[in-house]
Protein backbone atom coordinates (compact mmCIF):
# COMPACT_ATOMS: atom_id res chain seq x y z
CA UNK A 1 0.00 0.00 0.00
CA UNK A 2 2.74 2.32 0.89
CA UNK A 3 4.44 1.83 -2.42
CA UNK A 4 0.88 2.40 -4.57
CA UNK A 5 0.84 6.12 -2.66
CA UNK A 6 4.33 7.21 -2.78
CA UNK A 7 4.54 7.84 -6.49
CA UNK A 8 0.91 9.65 -5.99
CA UNK A 9 1.98 11.62 -3.24
CA UNK A 10 5.79 12.83 -4.92
CA UNK A 11 3.57 13.79 -8.23
CA UNK A 12 0.72 15.45 -5.77
CA UNK A 13 3.89 17.29 -4.46
CA UNK A 14 5.00 18.61 -7.78
CA UNK A 15 1.53 20.07 -8.54
CA UNK A 16 -0.38 21.29 -5.77
CA UNK A 17 1.49 23.93 -5.09
CA UNK A 18 0.25 25.89 -8.33
CA UNK A 19 -2.70 26.86 -6.21
CA UNK A 20 -1.68 26.00 -1.81
CA UNK A 21 1.07 27.23 0.53
CA UNK A 22 3.36 25.51 1.94
CA UNK A 23 2.12 26.50 5.91
CA UNK A 24 4.47 27.17 8.44
CA UNK A 25 4.72 24.85 11.43
CA UNK A 26 5.02 26.59 14.27
CA UNK A 27 5.72 26.58 18.36
CA UNK A 28 3.20 26.93 20.37
CA UNK A 29 4.80 28.33 23.57
CA UNK A 30 1.80 28.30 25.54
CA UNK A 31 0.28 25.44 25.48
CA UNK A 32 4.08 23.45 25.78
CA UNK A 33 4.31 25.01 28.62
CA UNK A 34 1.20 24.31 29.88
CA UNK A 35 1.29 20.30 29.32
CA UNK A 36 4.85 20.18 29.07
CA UNK A 37 5.59 18.97 26.10
CA UNK A 38 6.68 20.40 22.75
CA UNK A 39 3.62 21.22 21.04
CA UNK A 40 3.49 22.54 17.20
CA UNK A 41 0.85 23.78 15.26
CA UNK A 42 0.78 22.64 11.47
CA UNK A 43 -1.36 25.71 10.17
CA UNK A 44 -3.70 25.00 7.57
CA UNK A 45 -5.76 28.05 8.34
CA UNK A 46 -2.81 30.32 6.33
CA UNK A 47 -4.11 28.66 2.81
CA UNK A 48 -5.87 30.83 0.35
CA UNK A 49 -9.01 29.05 1.68
CA UNK A 50 -8.25 29.12 5.64
CA UNK A 51 -8.17 25.25 5.07
CA UNK A 52 -6.26 22.13 3.72
CA UNK A 53 -9.02 20.92 1.45
CA UNK A 54 -7.70 22.83 -1.35
CA UNK A 55 -4.90 20.20 -2.06
CA UNK A 56 -6.68 17.47 -2.41
CA UNK A 57 -8.86 19.19 -4.55
CA UNK A 58 -7.39 20.84 -7.25
CA UNK A 59 -4.80 17.74 -6.97
CA UNK A 60 -7.60 15.53 -8.87
CA UNK A 61 -9.23 18.36 -11.15
CA UNK A 62 -5.37 18.96 -12.55
CA UNK A 63 -5.40 15.59 -13.77
CA UNK A 64 -9.00 15.87 -15.60
CA UNK A 65 -9.13 15.69 -19.66
CA UNK A 66 -9.96 18.53 -21.87
CA UNK A 67 -13.51 16.87 -22.04
CA UNK A 68 -13.91 16.12 -18.60
CA UNK A 69 -12.79 20.08 -18.23
CA UNK A 70 -15.37 21.17 -20.56
CA UNK A 71 -18.42 19.14 -18.60
CA UNK A 72 -16.98 21.76 -15.43
CA UNK A 73 -16.98 19.29 -11.79
CA UNK A 74 -19.41 18.82 -9.15
CA UNK A 75 -19.10 18.29 -5.53
CA UNK A 76 -20.77 18.39 -2.12
CA UNK A 77 -19.50 20.28 0.90
CA UNK A 78 -20.06 21.44 4.33
CA UNK A 79 -18.19 24.64 3.14
CA UNK A 80 -13.84 23.75 3.30
CA UNK A 81 -14.01 21.18 0.20
CA UNK A 82 -16.47 23.33 -1.69
CA UNK A 83 -13.68 26.33 -1.72
CA UNK A 84 -11.02 24.48 -2.28
CA UNK A 85 -12.78 23.64 -5.62
CA UNK A 86 -14.39 26.69 -5.98
CA UNK A 87 -10.77 28.01 -6.33
CA UNK A 88 -9.16 25.41 -8.55
CA UNK A 89 -11.91 25.29 -10.44
CA UNK A 90 -11.09 29.41 -10.65
CA UNK A 91 -7.64 28.39 -11.34
CA UNK A 92 -8.19 26.11 -14.01
CA UNK A 93 -10.94 27.33 -15.75
CA UNK A 94 -13.75 24.76 -15.25
CA UNK A 95 -17.33 25.46 -14.22
CA UNK A 96 -18.00 24.36 -10.41
CA UNK A 97 -20.90 23.71 -8.73
CA UNK A 98 -21.23 23.29 -5.62
CA UNK A 99 -24.19 21.30 -2.77
CA UNK A 100 -24.02 22.64 0.24
CA UNK A 101 -26.26 21.63 3.28
CA UNK A 102 -28.79 23.84 4.35
CA UNK A 103 -27.28 24.03 7.64
CA UNK A 104 -23.63 25.34 6.09
CA UNK A 105 -22.28 28.72 8.10
CA UNK A 106 -23.10 31.94 5.92
CA UNK A 107 -19.76 32.50 5.99
CA UNK A 108 -18.50 29.44 3.89
CA UNK A 109 -21.40 29.94 1.46
CA UNK A 110 -20.54 33.56 0.66
CA UNK A 111 -16.86 32.64 0.47
CA UNK A 112 -17.81 29.58 -2.50
CA UNK A 113 -19.91 32.51 -4.06
CA UNK A 114 -17.19 34.89 -4.27
CA UNK A 115 -14.73 32.21 -6.15
CA UNK A 116 -17.11 32.23 -8.60
CA UNK A 117 -18.66 28.63 -8.23
CA UNK A 118 -22.50 27.83 -8.67
CA UNK A 119 -24.04 27.37 -5.08
CA UNK A 120 -27.04 25.47 -4.46
CA UNK A 121 -28.25 24.03 -0.86
CA UNK A 122 -29.57 21.06 -0.18
CA UNK A 123 -30.24 18.86 2.90
CA UNK A 124 -29.46 19.10 5.93
CA UNK A 125 -26.11 17.14 6.21
CA UNK A 126 -23.23 16.40 4.14
CA UNK A 127 -25.11 12.61 3.23
CA UNK A 128 -27.65 14.55 1.73
CA UNK A 129 -25.90 17.37 -0.02
CA UNK A 130 -23.87 14.22 -1.69
CA UNK A 131 -26.58 12.51 -2.62
CA UNK A 132 -28.06 15.27 -4.86
CA UNK A 133 -24.71 15.82 -5.99
CA UNK A 134 -24.06 12.58 -7.28
CA UNK A 135 -27.70 12.78 -8.66
CA UNK A 136 -27.06 16.16 -10.74
CA UNK A 137 -23.20 14.57 -11.80
CA UNK A 138 -25.11 11.71 -13.66
CA UNK A 139 -27.56 13.93 -15.16
CA UNK A 140 -25.51 16.47 -16.55
CA UNK A 141 -22.49 14.86 -17.26
CA UNK A 142 -20.22 16.30 -14.27
CA UNK A 143 -17.00 15.41 -13.18
CA UNK A 144 -18.05 14.59 -9.11
CA UNK A 145 -14.97 15.86 -6.51
CA UNK A 146 -14.94 13.70 -3.30
CA UNK A 147 -13.86 15.54 -0.49
CA UNK A 148 -11.64 12.77 0.62
CA UNK A 149 -12.33 9.25 -0.23
CA UNK A 150 -10.67 9.15 -3.86
CA UNK A 151 -6.69 8.44 -3.98
CA UNK A 152 -5.48 11.13 -5.64
CA UNK A 153 -7.32 13.79 -3.24
CA UNK A 154 -5.89 11.33 -0.70
CA UNK A 155 -2.43 11.72 -1.95
CA UNK A 156 -2.88 15.71 -1.86
CA UNK A 157 -3.83 15.85 1.46
CA UNK A 158 -0.84 13.96 1.96
CA UNK A 159 1.63 16.84 1.39
CA UNK A 160 0.71 18.44 4.51
CA UNK A 161 2.63 15.03 6.04
CA UNK A 162 5.19 16.20 3.79
CA UNK A 163 5.70 19.39 4.93
CA UNK A 164 5.37 18.77 8.55
CA UNK A 165 8.74 16.27 8.50
CA UNK A 166 10.42 18.52 6.27
CA UNK A 167 9.68 21.53 8.89
CA UNK A 168 10.29 19.72 12.02
CA UNK A 169 13.85 20.44 14.10
CA UNK A 170 13.71 17.46 15.02
CA UNK A 171 12.33 13.77 15.92
CA UNK A 172 8.37 14.07 15.83
CA UNK A 173 6.53 11.15 18.77
CA UNK A 174 2.83 11.71 17.72
CA UNK A 175 1.20 13.59 14.95
CA UNK A 176 -2.57 14.37 16.05
CA UNK A 177 -5.12 14.65 13.00
CA UNK A 178 -8.65 16.06 12.73
CA UNK A 179 -11.32 13.61 11.52
CA UNK A 180 -13.95 13.61 9.29
CA UNK A 181 -14.05 11.18 6.38
CA UNK A 182 -10.32 10.19 6.64
CA UNK A 183 -8.69 11.90 3.47
CA UNK A 184 -6.64 13.94 5.39
CA UNK A 185 -5.41 11.21 7.83
CA UNK A 186 -5.01 8.62 5.55
CA UNK A 187 -3.00 10.32 3.32
CA UNK A 188 -0.48 11.87 6.35
CA UNK A 189 -0.28 8.34 7.63
CA UNK A 190 0.61 6.84 4.26
CA UNK A 191 3.03 9.47 3.71
CA UNK A 192 4.37 9.38 7.65
CA UNK A 193 4.36 5.75 7.86
CA UNK A 194 6.51 4.84 4.76
CA UNK A 195 9.35 7.53 5.90
CA UNK A 196 9.28 7.59 9.81
CA UNK A 197 7.12 4.47 11.13
CA UNK A 198 8.11 5.08 14.26
CA UNK A 199 5.53 8.07 14.50
CA UNK A 200 2.26 7.30 15.90
CA UNK A 201 -0.35 8.67 14.13
CA UNK A 202 -3.56 9.61 16.17
CA UNK A 203 -6.91 10.45 14.73
CA UNK A 204 -9.40 13.03 16.80
CA UNK A 205 -13.18 13.24 15.86
CA UNK A 206 -16.11 14.59 17.74
CA UNK A 207 -17.89 12.77 19.79
CA UNK A 208 -21.21 13.69 17.97
CA UNK A 209 -19.78 12.37 14.45
CA UNK A 210 -17.63 9.18 15.54
CA UNK A 211 -17.35 7.85 11.64
CA UNK A 212 -14.23 6.57 11.41
CA UNK A 213 -14.13 5.25 15.48
CA UNK A 214 -17.29 2.84 14.52
CA UNK A 215 -15.39 1.98 11.44
CA UNK A 216 -12.15 0.80 13.62
CA UNK A 217 -14.00 -0.98 16.13
CA UNK A 218 -16.38 -2.58 13.33
CA UNK A 219 -13.72 -3.46 10.76
CA UNK A 220 -15.85 -2.16 7.68
CA UNK A 221 -17.06 1.04 7.40
CA UNK A 222 -20.86 2.03 9.03
CA UNK A 223 -22.83 4.47 8.65
CA UNK A 224 -24.08 6.35 11.29
CA UNK A 225 -27.87 6.98 12.24
CA UNK A 226 -27.21 10.25 13.49
CA UNK A 227 -24.36 12.90 13.71
CA UNK A 228 -24.30 16.08 15.46
CA UNK A 229 -22.89 19.19 13.29
CA UNK A 230 -21.41 21.43 15.84
CA UNK A 231 -18.09 20.53 14.12
CA UNK A 232 -19.22 20.88 10.75
CA UNK A 233 -16.22 20.42 8.75
CA UNK A 234 -16.18 16.96 10.23
CA UNK A 235 -19.24 16.10 10.50
CA UNK A 236 -19.93 13.19 8.22
CA UNK A 237 -22.00 9.45 8.68
CA UNK A 238 -19.81 7.13 6.94
CA UNK A 239 -15.58 7.19 6.31
CA UNK A 240 -14.52 6.29 3.17
CA UNK A 241 -13.65 2.92 2.12
CA UNK A 242 -10.43 4.05 0.96
CA UNK A 243 -9.63 6.33 3.82
CA UNK A 244 -10.95 3.57 5.87
CA UNK A 245 -8.14 1.16 3.83
CA UNK A 246 -5.16 3.10 4.65
CA UNK A 247 -6.31 4.14 8.13
CA UNK A 248 -6.78 1.11 9.29
CA UNK A 249 -3.37 0.11 8.38
CA UNK A 250 -0.94 3.43 9.83
CA UNK A 251 -2.89 5.32 12.58
CA UNK A 252 -3.03 3.95 16.18
CA UNK A 253 -5.82 5.29 17.67
CA UNK A 254 -9.08 7.34 17.18
CA UNK A 255 -9.89 9.23 19.89
CA UNK A 256 -13.30 11.01 20.27
CA UNK A 257 -13.39 14.77 22.00
CA UNK A 258 -16.62 16.56 23.48
CA UNK A 259 -17.93 19.89 21.77
CA UNK A 260 -17.05 21.74 25.19
CA UNK A 261 -13.24 20.14 24.47
CA UNK A 262 -12.98 21.56 21.19
CA UNK A 263 -13.91 24.79 22.21
CA UNK A 264 -11.66 24.71 25.01
CA UNK A 265 -9.02 23.76 22.05
CA UNK A 266 -10.21 26.78 20.22
CA UNK A 267 -9.71 29.19 22.89
CA UNK A 268 -5.99 27.66 23.17
CA UNK A 269 -5.07 27.75 19.74
CA UNK A 270 -6.56 31.82 19.49
CA UNK A 271 -4.24 32.58 22.74
CA UNK A 272 -0.86 31.10 21.38
CA UNK A 273 -1.39 32.13 17.77
CA UNK A 274 -4.17 34.98 17.81
CA UNK A 275 -6.15 32.94 15.31
CA UNK A 276 -9.58 31.35 15.37
CA UNK A 277 -9.93 27.63 14.47
CA UNK A 278 -13.44 26.55 13.39
CA UNK A 279 -14.55 23.69 15.70
CA UNK A 280 -13.75 21.02 13.17
CA UNK A 281 -10.38 22.94 12.87
CA UNK A 282 -9.26 22.53 16.49
CA UNK A 283 -10.39 18.93 16.41
CA UNK A 284 -6.55 17.13 17.01
CA UNK A 285 -5.52 19.60 19.26
CA UNK A 286 -8.37 19.24 21.57
CA UNK A 287 -7.36 15.08 20.85
CA UNK A 288 -3.91 15.79 22.14
CA UNK A 289 -4.63 17.81 25.33
CA UNK A 290 -7.10 14.48 26.33
CA UNK A 291 -4.12 12.30 25.29
CA UNK A 292 -1.60 13.99 27.21
CA UNK A 293 -3.92 14.08 31.07
CA UNK A 294 -4.96 10.49 29.55
CA UNK A 295 -0.86 9.43 29.74
CA UNK A 296 0.18 11.79 32.20
CA UNK A 297 3.73 12.18 29.21
CA UNK A 298 6.13 14.83 29.70
CA UNK A 299 8.77 16.27 27.48
CA UNK A 300 7.46 14.61 23.93
CA UNK A 301 7.52 16.49 20.42
CA UNK A 302 3.76 16.62 19.04
CA UNK A 303 2.08 18.06 16.40
CA UNK A 304 -1.50 19.41 15.66
CA UNK A 305 -3.62 19.92 12.40
CA UNK A 306 -4.79 23.57 12.98
CA UNK A 307 -6.93 22.29 9.68
CA UNK A 308 -9.44 25.34 9.28
CA UNK A 309 -10.43 28.55 10.10
CA UNK A 310 -13.41 29.48 8.41
CA UNK A 311 -15.61 30.27 11.70
CA UNK A 312 -18.64 31.94 11.26
CA UNK A 313 -18.61 35.11 13.91
CA UNK A 314 -21.68 34.90 15.47
CA UNK A 315 -20.70 31.30 17.08
CA UNK A 316 -18.07 32.69 19.07
CA UNK A 317 -20.06 33.35 21.71
CA UNK A 318 -21.14 29.72 22.04
CA UNK A 319 -17.69 28.39 21.51
CA UNK A 320 -16.39 31.03 24.04
CA UNK A 321 -19.07 30.36 26.57
CA UNK A 322 -18.16 26.72 26.46
CA UNK A 323 -14.29 26.80 26.13
CA UNK A 324 -14.25 27.64 30.45
CA UNK A 325 -16.39 24.50 31.03
CA UNK A 326 -14.11 22.32 28.48
CA UNK A 327 -10.92 22.64 30.37
CA UNK A 328 -12.89 22.43 33.71
CA UNK A 329 -11.77 26.44 34.12
CA UNK A 330 -15.63 26.92 35.69
CA UNK A 331 -17.90 25.04 37.63
CA UNK A 332 -22.13 25.59 36.67
CA UNK A 333 -23.74 25.18 40.38
CA UNK A 334 -27.21 24.95 41.42
CA UNK A 335 -28.56 25.72 45.05
CA UNK A 336 -30.79 27.18 47.24
CA UNK A 337 -30.64 30.25 50.31
CA UNK A 338 -32.42 30.98 52.55
CA UNK A 339 -34.92 34.33 51.41
CA UNK A 340 -34.18 37.00 54.19
CA UNK A 341 -31.48 40.07 53.74
CA UNK A 342 -27.97 38.79 53.97
CA UNK A 343 -28.37 35.78 53.23
CA UNK A 344 -26.72 36.59 49.72
CA UNK A 345 -23.82 38.03 51.10
CA UNK A 346 -23.17 35.08 53.39
CA UNK A 347 -23.40 32.51 50.81
CA UNK A 348 -20.90 34.46 48.65
CA UNK A 349 -18.64 34.61 51.46
CA UNK A 350 -18.76 31.00 51.84
CA UNK A 351 -17.74 30.44 48.03
CA UNK A 352 -14.68 31.62 49.37
CA UNK A 353 -12.23 33.82 47.19
CA UNK A 354 -13.13 32.62 43.51
CA UNK A 355 -14.19 34.96 40.75
CA UNK A 356 -17.55 34.28 40.26
CA UNK A 357 -18.43 33.85 36.18
CA UNK A 358 -22.08 34.07 36.35
CA UNK A 359 -24.87 34.57 39.25
CA UNK A 360 -28.39 34.08 38.20
CA UNK A 361 -31.27 34.55 41.14
CA UNK A 362 -34.68 35.47 41.67
CA UNK A 363 -37.22 36.13 44.52
CA UNK A 364 -39.53 32.96 44.02
CA UNK A 365 -40.91 32.62 47.45
CA UNK A 366 -40.96 34.31 51.28
CA UNK A 367 -38.55 31.61 52.47
CA UNK A 368 -35.92 30.46 50.18
CA UNK A 369 -34.21 31.57 46.78
CA UNK A 370 -32.72 29.33 43.65
CA UNK A 371 -29.24 30.58 42.71
CA UNK A 372 -27.52 29.35 39.62
CA UNK A 373 -23.44 29.96 39.76
CA UNK A 374 -20.69 30.39 37.59
CA UNK A 375 -17.94 29.44 39.45
CA UNK A 376 -14.06 30.48 38.19
CA UNK A 377 -11.77 27.15 38.96
CA UNK A 378 -8.11 27.13 38.87
CA UNK A 379 -7.45 23.58 39.88
CA UNK A 380 -10.12 21.64 37.35
CA UNK A 381 -12.02 18.96 38.49
CA UNK A 382 -10.15 18.81 42.03
CA UNK A 383 -10.90 21.99 42.85
CA UNK A 384 -14.77 21.88 42.10
CA UNK A 385 -15.35 18.80 44.29
CA UNK A 386 -13.94 20.40 46.66
CA UNK A 387 -15.95 23.63 46.34
CA UNK A 388 -18.89 21.16 46.42
CA UNK A 389 -18.20 19.61 49.78
CA UNK A 390 -17.29 22.79 50.71
CA UNK A 391 -20.46 24.20 50.51
CA UNK A 392 -22.53 21.62 51.96
CA UNK A 393 -20.45 21.29 54.82
CA UNK A 394 -22.33 24.46 55.22
CA UNK A 395 -25.62 23.23 54.77
CA UNK A 396 -26.45 24.16 50.85
CA UNK A 397 -27.74 21.66 48.41
CA UNK A 398 -25.58 21.70 45.73
CA UNK A 399 -26.53 20.42 41.94
CA UNK A 400 -23.07 20.33 39.61
CA UNK A 401 -24.63 21.89 36.17
CA UNK A 402 -21.45 21.81 34.71
CA UNK A 403 -22.33 18.53 32.12
CA UNK A 404 -25.95 19.64 32.05
CA UNK A 405 -26.59 20.49 28.53
CA UNK A 406 -29.49 22.19 29.32
CA UNK A 407 -28.34 23.44 32.21
CA UNK A 408 -25.46 25.07 29.83
CA UNK A 409 -27.93 25.74 26.82
CA UNK A 410 -31.04 27.12 28.39
CA UNK A 411 -31.93 27.48 31.94
CA UNK A 412 -28.87 29.88 32.53
CA UNK A 413 -31.03 32.02 30.34
CA UNK A 414 -33.70 31.39 31.44
CA UNK A 415 -33.73 32.10 35.23
CA UNK A 416 -36.16 34.59 36.59
CA UNK A 417 -39.60 35.72 35.73
CA UNK A 418 -42.67 37.60 37.50
CA UNK A 419 -41.85 38.03 41.44
CA UNK A 420 -45.14 40.06 42.49
CA UNK A 421 -44.28 38.74 46.58
CA UNK A 422 -41.29 41.46 45.53
CA UNK A 423 -42.96 44.21 47.11
CA UNK A 424 -41.37 47.46 46.58
CA UNK A 425 -39.04 46.38 44.48
CA UNK A 426 -36.45 48.91 42.57
CA UNK A 427 -34.32 47.63 39.30
CA UNK A 428 -30.72 48.76 38.95
CA UNK A 429 -28.12 48.16 36.46
CA UNK A 430 -24.62 48.37 37.79
CA UNK A 431 -20.97 48.23 36.24
CA UNK A 432 -18.68 45.90 38.65
CA UNK A 433 -15.09 46.35 38.67
CA UNK A 434 -14.20 42.90 37.52
CA UNK A 435 -11.97 41.51 40.45
CA UNK A 436 -11.91 38.88 43.22
CA UNK A 437 -13.99 40.00 45.73
CA UNK A 438 -15.98 43.05 44.21
CA UNK A 439 -19.80 41.49 44.82
CA UNK A 440 -18.36 40.53 48.51
CA UNK A 441 -17.75 44.39 49.28
CA UNK A 442 -20.67 45.20 47.57
CA UNK A 443 -22.68 43.41 49.88
CA UNK A 444 -20.72 43.57 52.53
CA UNK A 445 -21.48 47.30 52.20
CA UNK A 446 -25.09 47.40 52.11
CA UNK A 447 -25.49 44.76 55.04
CA UNK A 448 -28.42 43.48 55.95
CA UNK A 449 -30.89 46.72 55.12
CA UNK A 450 -32.44 45.49 52.39
CA UNK A 451 -33.39 42.54 50.40
CA UNK A 452 -32.08 41.54 46.83
CA UNK A 453 -34.69 40.61 44.92
CA UNK A 454 -33.34 40.17 41.69
CA UNK A 455 -29.74 39.43 40.68
CA UNK A 456 -28.07 38.50 37.41
CA UNK A 457 -23.80 38.99 36.39
CA UNK A 458 -22.19 37.67 33.75
CA UNK A 459 -18.17 37.94 33.27
CA UNK A 460 -17.55 39.54 29.79
CA UNK A 461 -14.26 39.10 29.98
CA UNK A 462 -13.55 43.24 30.15
CA UNK A 463 -12.45 46.01 32.84
CA UNK A 464 -16.26 46.11 34.25
CA UNK A 465 -18.62 43.39 34.83
CA UNK A 466 -22.68 44.43 33.77
CA UNK A 467 -24.98 43.72 37.28
CA UNK A 468 -28.77 43.75 36.75
CA UNK A 469 -30.02 43.98 40.45
CA UNK A 470 -33.71 44.24 42.19
CA UNK A 471 -33.53 45.69 45.61
CA UNK A 472 -36.88 45.84 47.92
CA UNK A 473 -36.57 49.35 49.31
CA UNK A 474 -39.96 50.78 50.71
CA UNK A 475 -40.94 54.57 49.85
CA UNK A 476 -39.50 55.74 53.26
CA UNK A 477 -36.00 54.18 52.69
CA UNK A 478 -35.41 55.92 49.46
CA UNK A 479 -33.02 58.57 51.19
CA UNK A 480 -30.62 56.62 52.85
CA UNK A 481 -30.59 53.53 49.84
CA UNK A 482 -29.57 57.02 47.60
CA UNK A 483 -26.86 57.55 50.01
CA UNK A 484 -26.05 54.46 49.68
CA UNK A 485 -25.98 54.44 45.67
CA UNK A 486 -23.91 57.47 45.88
CA UNK A 487 -20.69 56.17 48.78
CA UNK A 488 -20.34 53.14 46.08
CA UNK A 489 -18.52 54.48 44.02
CA UNK A 490 -19.81 52.56 41.14
CA UNK A 491 -21.62 53.65 37.97
CA UNK A 492 -24.53 53.02 37.82
CA UNK A 493 -28.44 53.28 36.28
CA UNK A 494 -31.96 53.11 38.00
CA UNK A 495 -34.02 50.88 35.48
CA UNK A 496 -37.70 50.33 37.33
CA UNK A 497 -39.55 52.02 34.49
CA UNK A 498 -37.82 49.56 31.94
CA UNK A 499 -40.57 48.18 29.40
CA UNK A 500 -38.68 44.70 29.43
CA UNK A 501 -38.25 44.25 33.02
CA UNK A 502 -41.91 45.83 33.02
CA UNK A 503 -42.94 42.86 30.71
CA UNK A 504 -40.74 39.69 32.16
CA UNK A 505 -39.48 40.56 35.70
CA UNK A 506 -41.79 43.12 37.70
Amino acid sequence: MLEEYKKLIAEASRRVYEVALKTPLDYARELSRRYDNNIWLKREDQQPVFSYKIRGAFNLMATLSNGAREQGVIAASAGNHAQGVALAAQKLGIRSVIIMPKTTPEIKINSVKRLGAEVLLHGNTYDEAKDYAVMLAEKNNMTMIPPFDHPVVIAGQATVGVEILAQHPDTIDIIFVPVGGGGLIAGIAAYVKAHRPEIRIIGVEPEEAPCMKRAFEAGECVVLDHIGIFADGAAVRQAGKETFRVAREFVEEILLVSNDEICAAVKDIFEDTRSIPEPAGALALAGLKQYVNREKIKGKEMVAIFSGANVNFDRLRHIAELSALGEHREALIGTTIPERPGSFRIFCHDLGPRLITEFNYRYADSKQAHVFAGVQLRNGIEEKNALISQLKSKGYEVLDLSSDEVAKMHVRYMVGGHAPQAKNERLYRFEFPERSGALLHFLAQMGERWNISLFHYRNHGAAYGRVLMGIQVKDEERPEFQKFLDELGMQYWEETNNPAYEMFLS
